[in-house]
C-alpha cells in the first residue's frame, strides 16, 4: 500500500525537525498527529504527507521514514500542480483533510481509495456556495470515496444537511485526554485593575480580531476596565497597527505564538476566552473552545453556526451576533456585571465539555482504514452518523 495524506496547512517536515530539536507543539495533539503517521510509515511500502503552504518546494523522506512534500503554495493553492504532486507518488490510498474538488474528482478518475478526514466546516452563505456544496457531496457520495470523516458533531451533521450520505460520516475529533484536568470553577470579585480577557487562534478579520479590538475601543471609552491578551501570529502587524490606531496598546498585549502546553494555563489566569468567528469562517468546533473548557474560565462566543449547538447563552457561555464589535462589547459587560452568571458559566463548563467527546480519536479512523479486517470494518460501520452511537 502506498499511502498519501494531503493537507492544506501545517508543514509536516517543520514539525518533525522541530521535536527532534525538542520543541514544544504549536497545537494541541500535534506529536499525536505527526507520530501517528511515523507509526504507518513503519508498516506500509510508503507514507507520504503532502502539505499544500510551505515557505519552499520539497520533497525528501524524513528520518521517521515519513516522505514529506512541501507545494511551496502562499495562500492560493493551484490544484492542478497539488495533482502533479500526487500523482508522482502514485498512491494506492488517499487521505484528504481539505476538500479539493479537482482533486477528489482527479483521485476517483484514477480509482484511488479515498479517506476524508475533514477539519473544517462547509461554509454555505448564498446560492454559490450551496451549488459548491452539493457538487461536493455528490463527490463524497462516490464509492470511491470509502468513508467522510469529520471533525465533530457539528461538522458531521451539516455534511449530512448538505446531501452527504450519513451511512459514510463518522465524527471524530483530536482530544485524547481523558479528563479536562483538575481546575475548580470559578467565581468573581471587583477586578484590582481590569478584566483580563484572552483570544487565542489565527489573526484575521474573519476570525473576529478586529471586532475584538473594536469592541474593548468601546468599553475603553465607557470606562469599563479590561484588558486583553492576543496569542496567535500577527504576521504583518495588521491587528497591532490597528490596536495602536485604536489607543489600545497600553492594554492590549500581542504574545506570538506559544507553546500548546500554555494554552490552558493562560486561559486559566484569565478572567473570559473570546471565540469571535463571524460566520464566513471555515470552523470545525475549534479547539480553542475545548481549552477554555478545560480552564473553566467562561466563555465569550459568536453565534457562528459551528458553536452554536453546543453554546448556548447563559447556559455555558455568553453569545452574541457575529462581527457586531458593539455588541460583543455588551456580552463582556455582562458577564462581569453578573457573579451569579460568571460562576454558572464555569460550573457548566465541565459537563459541556464531556458532552462534546465523540468515541472516534483521529488516528485509529485512518489506522483501521489503512488496516482493512472484517473487525476494523465493522467498528467504522457502528461509529457512522447514521448508527445514531456518538
Amino acid at each position: 500500500m502506498r499511502l498519501l495524506m494531503l493537507q492544506y496547512a501545517g508543514d509536516y517536515r517543520e514539525a518533525v525537525q522541530r521535536f527532534a530539536r525538542g520543541g514544544s507543539e504549536n497545537y494541541y495533539a500535534q506529536k499525536y498527529t505527526v507520530n501517528g503517521v511515523a507509526e504507518l510509515a513503519q508498516h506500509l511500502e510508503e507514507v507520504s504527507v503532502v502539505c499544500c503552504l510551505s515557505d519552499e518546494p520539497y520533497n525528501e523522506v524524513l528520518e521517521n521514514g515519513v516522505r514529506a512534500i512541501g507545494g511551496g503554495f502562499h495562500g492560493y493553492v493551484d490544484e492542478n500542480k497539488v495533482i502533479q504532486l500526487i500523482a508522482q507518488q502514485n498512491p494506492t490510498h488517499l487521505v484528504m483533510s481539505t476538500p479539493m474538488r479537482q482533486v477528489l474528482r482527479w483521485a476517483i478518475k484514477n480509482r484511488i481509495n479515498i479517506l476524508m478526514m475533514l477539519a473544517e466546516s462547509i461554509v454555505v452563505q448564498g446560492w454559490r456556495d450551496r451549488w459548491r456544496s452539493f457538487r461536493l457531496s455528490q463527490l463524497l457520495n462516490h464509492p470511491q470515496v470509502e468513508w467522510v470523516g469529520s471533525y465533530g458533531m457539528t461538522s458531521s451533521k451539516l455534511l449530512q444537511r448538505l446531501g452527504v450520505n450519513p451511512d459514510k460520516i463518522i465524527p471524530w475529533d483530536l482530544l485524547i485526554a481523558s479528563t479536562p484536568g483538575s481546575y475548580s470553577a470559578k467565581t468573581i470579585a471587583h477586578p484590582s485593575e481590569a478584566w483580563q480577557l484572552i483570544y487565542v487562534g489565527a489573526l484575521a478579520e474573519s476570525k473576529g480580531v478586529g471586532d475584538i479590538l473594536r469592541a474593548i475601543a468601546i468599553l475603553r471609552q465607557k470606562n469599563f476596565p479590561v484588558k486583553l491578551q492576543i496569542v496567535g501570529k500577527d504576521g504583518e502587524g495588521t491587528f497591532a497597527k490597528l490596536a495602536q490606531e485604536l489607543e489600545l496598546a497600553e492594554i492590549v498585549e500581542f504574545l506570538g505564538m506559544i507553546p500548546n502546553s500554555e494554552v490552558v494555563p493562560r486561559m486559566r489566569d484569565a478572567d473570559a476566552v473570546l471565540v469571535t468567528s463571524r460566520h464566513e469562517y471555515t470552523e470545525g468546533f475549534p479547539l480553542t473552545i475545548h481549552h477554555a473548557l478545560c480552564s473553566r474560565t467562561p466563555i465569550i462566543a459568536s453565534d457562528h453556526p459551528m458553536f452554536c449547538e453546543h453554546l448556548k447563552h447563559e447556559v455555558n457561555s455568553v453569545m452574541y451576533p457575529a462581527g457586531n464589535p458593539a455588541a460583543l462589547a455588551s456580552a463582556i459587560v455582562e458577564l462581569f456585571s453578573n457573579p451569579a452568571l460568571y460562576e454558572k458559566l464555569s460550573q457548566e463548563s465541565y459537563n459541556t465539555w464531556y458532552q462534546l467527546r465523540v468515541p472516534v480519536k483521529w488516528y485509529e479512523m485512518i489506522h483501521r482504514w489503512v488496516f482493512p479486517s472484517d473487525a476494523n470494518h465493522q467498528w467504522l460501520y457502528e461509529h457512522r452518523l447514521a448508527a445514531g452511537k456518538q
